[in-house]
């Protein structure tokens, strides 16, 4: 029943992943389970990318509640939507001209979803809304390892500052960057001003060889 659902705090748990700070911090990425949605291009005024974030949390918002309503099952708040970012074959990040970024739209899932939780799911949304975007959602396994990261406030298109001091930090640690940049975005646009947006931004990182 319903009523017997446990609580379970998925941010508590999993410490700082989903918590940061404005001064940059090394942190220990564990594999993770995601829904995902790949895209291509400028997100701003996107309609492809508009199309992912609903399609992510229509079936995260699903299985919320087919969990909630399982023997044994738990009560927990959908997590934060996140994004990773890449330029093919490019060293320096356009800020200006977004249209060659890919990006991985996502969702992370509690260890109690499955592949066939999804599969239902993914039907019972897509014959109750028309939601383009479900065709090419996908559930995965995703593990960064050691990443630093940081917390923006502000616009998401004033994070140059942020990402500056990030990896001023990774290589006075001793680290140099690797894999895609990575974004946690924990503020709703929609109801929060954009000097007030949080966002943790993330990138992987290696030892660098003395």
């Amino acid at each position: 029943m319903v009523g017997t659902a446990m609580k379970v705090d998925l941010k508590r748990q999993l410490g700082d992943l989903y918590r940061a700070h404005a001064e940059p911090a090394l942190v220990e990425v564990p594999q993770l389970r995601f829904l995902m949605i790949d895209g291509h291009g400028d997100p701003n005024g996107s309609a492809t990318f508009q199309e992912a974030v609903k399609a992510l949390y229509a079936v995260s918002y699903g299985l919320k509640f087919r969990v909630r309503g399982m023997e044994h099952g738990i009560e927990y708040a959908v997590m934060p939507l996140e994004g990773l970012w890449w330029i093919p074959n490019a060293r320096v990040w356009d800020f200006d001209d977004k249209s060659d970024w890919d990006w991985t739209l996502m969702i992370m899932q509690p260890d109690v979803i499955t592949g066939e939780l999804v599969r239902e799911i993914l039907d019972q949304t897509a014959a109750k809304q028309e939601l383009p975007a479900l065709d090419r959602l996908r559930f995965e396994t995703f593990a960064e390892g050691t990443a630093a990261q940081a917390l923006h406030t502000g616009p998401w298109g004033a994070e140059r500052a942020t990402l500056e001091r990030l990896y001023a930090f990774v290589k006075t640690a001793g680290y140099l960057p690797t894999g895609k940049h990575h974004e946690i975005y924990l503020s709703d646009p929609a109801r929060t001003a954009p000097e007030r947006m949080r966002t943790i931004v993330r990138h992987p990182v290696y030892r660098r060889e003395t």
